[in-house]
C-alpha cells in the first residue's frame, strides 16, 4: 500500500506540474515531454505498450465482468496483495449491493499523466444500477513498469472512492406485492389466494368406502375421479407415504373440506400466496431463486428470497407486474459501522395485465387434448388476439410455491414429458398436408394453373425418374382393401380431397419451370419461417423455410409440407386467420392492455397489421371456396368429422410424417365465418404429436373447441372418450381375476 500512495503522490505531483493547476476536462491529457535521444550505436529501442491502453483494457474487462482478465493486468505486488477470489468478491459484492446487472458499468478517460516507468489515469465511472439511477464517481488508476510491461498499482478506491480503508456497499431491499394477471372479461387468472394441496396415503385407504372418497374427490377438486385413481394407483395400496394429487383454488374446496377429511387416508394442506387459477404455459409461472442464480438476480434487483418470472406473461410483463421495489444504499465501514446513505429508492405499487385469453375456453380447451402431447391456439380471426393457448400436457404452476406441501412430492421440472416447453410457441413441426394451402396459392400465383385446372389422382406418382411417390389412399387401401384413388380432380378439388400426387405435380412442375424459389417465397409470405413477434410471450421459435431447393425432390416433398420444413401452430393459426379474414396477417396480441394501481390505462394494445398475403383476392377466393369443400363436400377430408356443423366454418385437415418408426403428427385448423359482432369469429390450430391422421384425431379436437366457444360446452364425446374429458386410457385394463379366462369379443 505505501508502494501504491507513493505512486499516486508522485503522479499526482507530476499531473499538478504538467496541467499548470488547471482543472482537468474529459478530454484533457497531460503528459510530459522529453528530448528525444539517439539510442547508442548497436542497440534497438523496444518501446513498452501504451499505459493507457493498458487501463482501457482494465476497465473494458469490468463491463464484461472479467475479473480474472481484469487480475492479470495487476502488479505483483498487487496480486501479493490480494488473491484471484478476493478481487473477484470484492469486484462482485459492490455489483450486486448497489444492484449494478452484467453489462451496466460505463467509464470515461478523464486525465492521462505518463512518464517513462510511471503513469495515472484519471477516470470517471458510471454504475448504472437498477434502484439507484447512475452511481458516478471519479477515481484514479496507477500504472508502473514491471519487466518491460504496464502493470496495475490496485487497490479498491479504483471501484469507487467510496471503499477506500476497507468500507463496503449494503443493500436493503423491500418488494412490492406482484401484480395481478386477468383475463379478457375480467376474471383473475393469476394473483394472491388461497388454496389447498389435496394428496393420499394409498395404504391407509379403505377399499369398503373407496368409491365414495372417490366421488366426492371428484367433485372437490374438480378433476375427474378416474384420473386421481390412476395416479395413487401406481403406487400400489401397499404404498405407505403421501402422493400429491392435485392443487385446488380454496374457495371450490371449502364445501367440501369436512367430508374429504373424515377420510383417514386424503390429506387436506391449506396454502397461500400468487395462486394460478387453472392457467399453465399460457400465463408462465414465478419460481424461488435458485443458490447459483442469486447474484445475477441480486444484480438486477430482486432479493433473494423473492420468486422470480420465468416464462410466459409473468416474464413478458415482469416491468408492469413486479411494481418499484423501494431500496436503501448504504456505506459501511469495515467493522459494519454505518457511514452513509449513498441511494435510495421509493417503492411503488404493481400495475395489472389484462389479457386477451377467455379464462373458460383456456380451461376447456386444455381438457380437450388432455389425451395428447401437442397444441391449441385460438385467435380472433379479423383481429390477432389469441383467446385461448394451450400447450399439452400442461402444469400447475402452483408446484413453484414452496409453502405448497404438495411442491414438497412433484415438480414439474421432473416431467419427463416437458410440460414446460410452450409447445403452442416454440415446438417446430413439419406441416403436412396443411401446407397445401400455401402451395395452391403458389400454383395459381405462377399463371401456370387455375381452379378448374385438373389432375388425375392415382395411388402412385411417377413424374420422378426413378423414384415412386404415394397417396394416402393407397396406405388406406393396404389397410381395407377398399379406398379407391381419387381420380380427376380441380385443383380445388384435389386440396378437398388433400391428393398428394396433385401437389406433387405442382412442386416439380415449378422448380422445371424456373419457379423453384415460389413455394418458399409464398410460404414466408404467408409468415413462416420467422417468428410471429407475439406480443404477451417472450419465448418463441421462427420455424424453418427451405432456402430455394436446389434437387427436384427437395421441390416435390416442400409441395406437400415434408422435408426441412418447420413451424409453429401459432404461425399456422396467424396465417389461416389471414386466410379467412381477406388476407391480413396480424400479429399476435395475447396481452390487451397495461393498468395501473389506480386503474388508469397505461397501455393498450391495439390490433397491429403484419402484412398483407402476397395473392390476388381471386386466388384467395379460390383457397377459401376449397376449404369449404373439404367440410362440405362428402369426399372432403374432416366431412366425417364436421360435415354437418352448424356454423359456417372452412378448414384443412394434415398428416405430417416424422420417420423413425412413429405415428404422424395430427392437423387440423379451421375458420368460422359467421360474421356475428357478439361472437366474433376465430381461426383454430389443433396438433396432436404422434397422434395419427389429422382428420381422425385433430378435426374432433377441433370441432370440440368449437362447441365450446359457439356453445358453451362440449357436445360430442371423442371416440376415444369413455366419458366426457375423461380418454379410454386413462385407467388401467383390469386383470382377469383368478380362474377366469380372457375372451375376444
Amino acid at each position: 500500500m505505501k508502494f501504491q500512495k507513493w505512486i499516486f503522490n508522485t503522479l499526482l505531483l507530476g499531473g499538478l506540474v504538467a496541467c499548470s493547476n488547471a482543472t482537468p476536462t474529459p478530454s484533457a491529457t497531460a503528459t510530459p515531454t522529453t528530448t528525444p535521444t539517439l539510442s547508442p550505436p548497436g542497440f534497438a529501442v523496444t518501446r513498452a505498450p501504451d499505459p493507457v491502453a493498458v487501463g482501457t483494457n482494465f476497465l473494458e474487462l469490468w463491463k464484461v465482468d472479467d475479473y480474472a482478465g481484469m487480475y492479470g493486468l495487476l502488479s505483483s505486488a498487487s496480486q501479493a496483495a490480494i488473491s484471484a477470489e478476493a478481487f473477484t468478491e470484492r469486484y462482485l459484492n459492490v455489483m450486486i449491493e448497489a444492484a449494478v446487472p452484467v453489462g451496466d458499468v460505463d467509464y470515461e478517460i478523464l486525465t492521462t499523466t505518463i512518464t517513462p516507468d510511471r503513469a495515472a489515469i484519471t477516470y470517471r465511472v458510471h454504475l448504472h444500477s437498477v434502484h439507484f439511477g447512475d452511481l458516478t464517481r471519479d477515481t484514479q488508476m496507477a500504472l508502473g513498469m514491471e519487466n518491460g510491461t504496464w502493470r496495475i498499482a490496485w487497490d479498491e478506491t479504483m471501484i469507487l472512492p467510496d471503499l477506500a480503508g476497507g468500507n463496503v456497499l449494503s443493500r436493503i431491499t423491500i418488494p412490492s406485492e406482484r401484480g395481478l394477471i386477468y383475463d379478457r372479461n375480467g376474471e383473475v387468472l393469476v394473483g394472491p389466494g388461497d388454496g389447498y394441496a389435496v394428496g393420499i396415503v394409498p395404504a391407509q385407504i379403505n377399499t369398503e368406502i373407496e368409491d365414495g372418497m372417490l366421488s366426492i374427490l371428484d367433485r372437490a377438486t374438480g378433476v375427474p375421479w378416474e384420473y386421481l385413481y390412476a395416479k395413487y394407483l401406481d403406487y400400489g395400496y401397499e404404498a405407505d407415504f403421501y402422493v400429491p394429487l392435485v392443487d385446488v383454488e380454496a374457495s371450490i374446496l371449502d364445501p367440501f373440506f369436512n367430508g374429504l377429511v373424515g377420510y383417514d387416508a386424503v390429506q387436506v394442506t391449506p396454502f397461500s400466496g400468487r395462486f394460478y387459477y387453472g392457467t399453465g404455459i399460457e400465463t408462465g409461472y414465478v419460481s424461488a431463486i435458485q443458490q447459483e442464480e442469486v447474484d445475477t438476480f441480486n444484480r438486477e434487483g430482486f432479493l433473494w428470497a423473492e420468486r422470480v418470472p420465468r416464462a410466459g406473461v409473468e416474464l413478458w410483463a415482469d416491468p408492469y407486474l413486479a411494481g418499484k421495489r423501494a431500496a436503501t444504499l448504504y456505506l459501511n465501514s469495515a467493522s459494519g459501522e454505518q457511514l452513509s446513505v449513498l441511494g435510495t429508492a421509493p417503492g411503488g405499487p404493481a400495475d395489472s395485465v389484462f389479457l386477451t385469453l377467455d379464462k373458460d375456453l383456456q380451461s376447456q380447451a386444455q381438457t380437450a387434448i388432455n389425451r395428447f402431447r401437442g397444441a391449441i391456439v385460438v385467435l380472433e380471426r379479423d383481429t390477432g388476439r389469441v383467446l385461448a393457448m394451450v400447450s399439452s400436457p400442461g402444469f400447475d404452476p402452483n408446484l413453484f410455491n414452496p409453502d405448497n406441501y404438495n411442491a414438497l412430492w412433484e415438480s414439474p421440472l421432473s416431467d419427463t414429458r416437458n410440460p414446460l416447453f410452450n409447445r403452442a410457441t416454440r415446438g417446430q413441426y413439419p406441416l403436412g398436408s396443411v401446407f397445401k394451402i400455401i402451395t395452391m396459392a403458389a400454383g395459381l400465383e405462377s399463371g401456370l394453373y387455375t381452379p378448374e385446372t385438373t389432375y388425375d389422382c392415382q395411388y402412385e406418382f411417377t413424374e420422378l425418374p426413378g423414384t415412386i411417390l404415394y397417396d394416402w389412399t393407397y396406405d388406406h387401401f393396404l389397410e381395407d382393401g377398399e379406398t379407391l384413388p381419387s381420380g380427376i380432380l380441380t385443383l380445388q378439388e384435389g386440396l378437398m380431397r388433400s391428393c398428394n400426387p396433385w401437389f406433387y405435380h405442382i412442386g416439380v412442375d415449378l422448380f422445371s419451370q424456373g419457379l423453384r424459389n415460389l413455394i418458399p417465397d409464398m410460404a414466408r409470405g404467408f409468415g413462416l419461417g420467422s417468428p410471429t413477434g407475439i406480443i404477451g410471450v417472450p419465448e418463441e421459435a421462427g420455424g424453418q423455410v427451405p432456402s430455394d431447393p436446389d434437387e427436384i425432390l427437395e421441390a416435390t416433398n416442400l409441395a406437400i409440407g415434408q422435408g426441412e420444413l418447420q413451424v409453429t401452430p401459432l404461425q399456422v393459426a396467424a396465417f389461416v386467420a389471414a386466410v379467412g379474414n381477406g388476407g391480413t396477417l396480424y400479429r399476435p396480441q395475447m396481452v390487451e392492455q397495461i393498468v395501473s394501481s389506480t386503474g388508469t390505462v397505461l397501455d393498450q394494445f391495439a390490433p397491429e397489421v403484419v402484412s398483407t398475403l402476397p395473392i390476388k383476392p381471386e386466388t384467395l377466393a379460390a383457397i377459401q371456396e376449397a376449404m369449404g369443400m373439404v367440410i362440405r363436400e362428402n369426399r372432403g377430408t374432416a366431412y366425417g368429422v364436421v360435415g354437418a356443423y352448424p356454423i359456417e366454418i372452412y378448414g384443412k385437415t394434415g398428416t405430417a410424417e416424422v420417420g423413425g418408426g412413429l405415428d404422424p403428427h395430427a392437423w387440423f385448423v379451421t375458420y368460422t365465418n359467421e360474421g356475428d359482432p357478439e361472437r366474433p369469429d376465430i381461426a383454430i390450430v389443433v396438433l396432436a404429436e404422434n397422434a395419427g391422421e389429422g382428420s381422425e384425431i385433430a378435426a374432433p379436437i377441433a370441432r370440440r373447441v368449437l362447441d365450446i366457444y359457439f356453445f358453451g360446452r362440449p357436445r360430442l364425446l371423442y371416440p376415444w372418450e369413455d366419458r366426457l374429458g375423461v380418454p379410454d386410457d386413462v385407467l388401467p385394463e383390469e386383470e382377469p381375476e383368478e380362474g377366469e379366462e380372457e375372451t375376444e369379443g
